[in-house]
């Protein structure tokens, strides 16, 4: 199956307790490609300015990402400047500099309007819906979204979440999104709305997932060194519909082994700056890693099996 993914390339200025690291590659349509490309090909559909360095297109060509749908308009990329505490759970942004992508409209390739998974990046919920409307026959639908549309788009964004499958966002995107402090409620509250599944992005807690009738819970794998969460929710995100467009099983136990694969993507870009530590992975490594998170989280005698 093909993979269709529309959002942000951006160039990034991170700052952490471990160090810094300055106009590097980002984006969240950078992270979940990059961290998709493991697993399938993967079409990227976003907007650059003039002045993106070559070798950051060179480096996305080199995980056979199809830069097709990549636009360049004359320009500046889109810059973000952000700093992490401690806590690490929450960037403090500094500096947020739109540039190009306040010009941009996605245009699908006509090869790109067949693809079968389609992932909406976090971008305005009126272009979420002008993707959709340029795609064929999708066989599976996800999106993305942050509190700035939730706040001041939110009837364009439930309009959106109507057309989608999956819904992957973080505890405070669903509570606002919700009008819910209790994650469940808030869970039962937006699946109301449209979507057949949500996923609840919790940090180092872990992940939820809901769906009409089950609930399904995973922990965040135990890291020693976290350097920079930055693009840990995309990279999720990215092998989650990865393994999905991989495997084609839709079933639910399909969509749990797809949510561990995801987390297992976000515990190695968490590992680095940047998409340092998703450069040079390897196949043999994740799937070291999802046997590791099916140890972790197993807990039953296999005499009762």
């Amino acid at each position: 199956m093909s993979l269709l993914v529309v959002g942000t390339v951006a160039l990034d200025s991170v700052k952490t307790p471990f160090g810094e690291a300055r106009d590097v590659l980002g984006g969240s349509a950078t992270y979940f490609a990059t961290a998709a490309s493991y697993f399938t090909r993967v079409r990227l559909v976003a907007v650059v300015g003039r002045d993106f360095p070559e070798e950051h297109l060179r480096f996305l060509q080199s995980k056979e990402i199809d830069l097709a749908g990549l636009q360049t308009l004359d320009g500046e990329t889109f810059r973000w400047r952000g700093e992490y505490g401690f806590q690490l759970n929450e960037a403090r942004t500094l500096e947020t500099r739109l540039n190009v992508l306040e010009r941009f409209r996605p245009v699908l390739p006509p090869s790109h309007r067949a693809s079968e998974m389609v992932f909406l990046g976090n971008i305005d919920p009126v272009l979420q819906q002008e993707v959709l409307g340029q795609i064929e026959k999708p066989r599976l639908v996800a999106c993305d979204t942050m509190n700035f549309w939730i706040d001041g788009k939110r009837d364009e964004l439930k309009r959106t979440l109507k057309r989608v499958d999956i819904v992957i966002i973080n505890d405070g995107e669903a509570r606002e999104l919700a009008g819910e402090a209790n994650l469940v409620r808030a869970a039962r509250a937006i699946l109301s709305g449209g979507p057949k599944t949500l996923i609840i992005k919790r940090g180092e807690y872990g992940v939820l997932m809901f769906s009409e009738k089950t609930v399904f819970a995973a922990p965040a794998y135990p890291l020693e060194a976290v350097f920079d969460p930055t693009g840990a929710g995309d990279s999720f995100a990215g092998g989650f519909m990865g393994y999905l467009t991989q495997s084609g099983d839709l079933s639910e136990a399909g969509i749990r082994r797809a949510v561990i694969f995801g987390s297992v993507m976000a515990s190695f870009n968490v590992e680095s700056f940047s998409l340092d530590r998703l450069r040079g992975l390897t196949r043999p490594e994740i799937d070291d890693r999802y046997r590791e998170f099916a140890r972790l989280t197993f807990f039953q005698n296999p005499k009762e099996l």
